[in-house]
This record gives C-alpha cells, sequence and structure tokens, in this order.
C-alpha cells in the first residue's frame, strides 16, 4: 500500500497574525500542544511564514532576546515549502530530510494550507509500516 500525505497530516492548523508577540505565540503552542503555527499573510508578508519551536530555541532562547519584544514575522521562516495531500509519504519524508525541516503544511491547489505533518507523524507512520500497512495501531 502507498500511504499519501493525507493519510497522516493532521487537518488542525493554527494560524497567527504577524505582529502577533512571539509571548502570544508561545502560549498559543503551550495550550494547543503543538510544535510550530502558520503566520497568516499580511501588508508587510505577500506569503505565508512559520514558526517553530525550534524558531523559540535558535532565534529567542540562544539569542538571548526577549520574546515579548519580537513579533512572529521577526522570527518566522518564508516563503515556506508546502507540499500537496497526494504526495506519497515516502517523498514527504525525505523531502523533509533533505531540506533539514520538521513540520511542512499541506496546500491544496489554490495554495490553501489545509493541514500539517512534522517529523513526530512519522513515528506513527513507521509503526504502521511495520505492521504491513495497518493504520489501526491497536
Amino acid at each position: 500500500m502507498q500511504f499519501k500525505v493525507r493519510d497522516w497530516m493532521i487537518d488542525l492548523v493554527v494560524m497567527v497574525e504577524p505582529d502577533m508577540p512571539v509571548t502570544e505565540v508561545l502560549a498559543t503552542m503551550r495550550r494547543r500542544y503543538i510544535h510550530s503555527v502558520i503566520v497568516n499573510k499580511g501588508p508587510e508578508n505577500p506569503e505565508y511564514g512559520i514558526v517553530t519551536s525550534t524558531d523559540i530555541c535558535d532565534k529567542i532562547v540562544a539569542a538571548g532576546r526577549n520574546p515579548a519584544g519580537v513579533k512572529a514575522s521577526e522570527i518566522m521562516s518564508s516563503p515556506i515549502i508546502t507540499i500537496s495531500p497526494e504526495m506519497p509519504i515516502d517523498e514527504c519524508a525525505r523531502l523533509m530530510s533533505e531540506k533539514g525541516i520538521h513540520h511542512l503544511p499541506v496546500a491544496d491547489k489554490t495554495g490553501h494550507i489545509i493541514g500539517m505533518i512534522s517529523a513526530t507523524d512519522f513515528l506513527v507512520v513507521a509503526e504502521a509500516m511495520g505492521r504491513g500497512g495497518d493504520r489501526s495501531l491497536s
């Protein structure tokens, strides 16, 4: 069985505004138990962005910056790489490995972000592969 991204992606996409202080981004991530958020398009940034827990570590904590005085748009990665829900899951894993990224937004044909897949999702994918494609994992 050939798994597709759509079979494993999370369809919860949490968006924040570009001018949101990083302290609020952090609170959103903690409350939702997520490790990345999408930064919405805005007048200053015509493309979506992404802020991940790695960005928080590298661009806030390690840099000694006060998150209250930093906007999401200042630490986001943009433009983002997106993938199709129809992409084979092994291709997605290769892309993430090649690019050194752990979170990939999933976009429909119009470019609207409809889901996310992250490196931790591949723990379940690998387990299902080991069970011969059984997604039940009971």
